[in-house]
């Protein structure tokens, strides 16, 4: 067979593999993807007549006791017995594989819900980064506990690195990282939107990144930051975290309106946009195009983002609301909704609209988007769009004239 080893021993344990594949696969001349196989409960009489003189003893035990599981008369403690004997088979042979074999059985096993949890609790606690991280960072087998234990043994680097990767691990095991001291692993684990970390561990964290610089910018895009790491970091960061510290949506607002009057004081030289490739010139100049024909509206637009071309409705949206493109795309990459939905505003184009550019252009969750209000009106006030537009650097011309409609009206 063309697959990897790794392909088939998922194969081998799956019991939806085809009895044709199980049959090829009973002559696979990888002793891991034999056993594996032996211990499919779906596995047809033929691939078991074919197992049952395999060369290998481990195979031909493996399935003895497997199918022993299945006489009539045995007690539910027999039957647990021998399962356990046939899954330490499995674990001694891991114990004792070759680092290639290691690696295919730990992307084999990384994220079966059913899978043997010895022989998971021994891969992640493997030396070599290439056999723990898989299982670390997706085993669903792996409890919280399972991990505060494995950070508590001593682990490498790579594997602290490897538990700070993964999604939704708890407050407990994020102090066990933070207590190793190890800094790499700390950025990774504030890099993590899905790790949930203590405020005060957060506040602690916010304190030293002082001297940890490199923890300024996960905690700056951090989500829920509670209130004294706000103020820490709006006393610590500057430049373009500042900027980022400023254009989130969730600040306090005697924060915010300090991170702000930080921001102004700082008074940057507005940069200029690159010289455009041709590519971007056509695009621009095709948006100038219908904008002078009056056909560059919500439906334009919208268009251009089901067809995914971004740069062209990155293009007319900065057409549209009379700035440079560098402005439209400085918001994006500050993933900053308030500044979407600000130029969209005055560009005079519909909050619907603001929802989906926000989505398209600036990338943000669905929980991070603002949506029009009951009114169906824009989130935010005219006050704070305009202050949105200063500090992306769009000059405050004269008031517009038009109200925001609803698109369809």
């Amino acid at each position: 067979m063309d697959v990897d080893e790794a392909t088939r021993v998922r194969q081998s344990a799956s019991v939806s593999t085809s009895p044709e594949v199980l049959r090829a696969l009973a002559s696979d001349p990888s002793v891991t993807v034999r056993v594996s196989l032996a211990l499919n409960p779906a596995l047809p009489e033929q691939v078991s007549a074919m197992l049952a003189e395999d060369t290998d003893l481990r195979v031909r035990t493996i399935l003895s006791r497997r199918l022993s599981t299945l006489t009539p008369g045995l007690t539910d403690d027999d039957r647990q017995r021998v399962q356990r004997d046939a899954v330490a088979n499995l674990t001694a042979m891991v114990a004792e594989a070759a680092l290639r074999v290691r690696i295919n059985i730990a992307e084999a096993v990384k994220d079966l819900d059913d899978g043997p949890r010895d022989i998971v609790l021994r891969l992640a606690h493997d030396p070599a980064v290439m056999v723990c991280e898989p299982v670390i960072r997706f085993s669903p087998l792996l409890t919280q506990e399972d991990l505060v234990t494995l950070i508590a043994a001593g682990p490498p680097p790579s594997t602290i690195m490897a538990v700070a990767n993964r999604p939704k691990i708890d407050a407990a095991v994020s102090d066990a990282i933070v207590g190793t001291d190890d800094t790499a692993a700390i950025r990774a684990l504030l890099a993590n939107p899905t790790a949930q970390i203590r405020e005060a561990t957060l506040d602690a964290l916010a304190a030293q990144s002082e001297v940890q610089t490199d923890w300024q910018d996960p905690l700056v895009n951090r989500p829920h930051l509670p209130l004294r790491a706000q103020r820490m970091l709006a006393e610590i960061v500057t430049g373009h975290l500042l900027e980022r510290l400023a254009a989130r949506d969730d600040l306090d607002p005697k924060v915010a309106q300090t991170v702000r009057a930080a921001v102004e004081q700082v008074q940057p030289t507005p940069p200029s946009d690159p010289p455009p490739d041709a590519e971007a010139r056509l695009v621009r100049a095709h948006a100038l195009a219908l904008n002078q024909a009056g056909k560059l509206d919500d439906d334009a637009i919208l268009e251009a983002m089901r067809r995914n071309e971004n740069q062209t409705a990155t293009a007319m949206l900065a057409v549209k609301a009379d700035v440079r493109v560098a402005v439209v795309e400085r918001a994006c990459a500050l993933r900053s909704a308030k500044g979407i939905v600000s130029l969209t505003w005055k560009a005079g184009l519909t909050v619907q609209t603001a929802v989906v550019l926000q989505v398209a252009l600036a990338h943000l969750t669905p929980d991070l988007v603002l949506r029009p209000g009951r009114d169906g009106l824009f989130p935010l006030s005219e006050d704070e769009m305009t202050w949105q537009l200063a500090f992306l650097d769009v000059p405050d011309r004269s008031a517009r004239a038009w109200r925001p409609r609803v698109l369809g009206a």
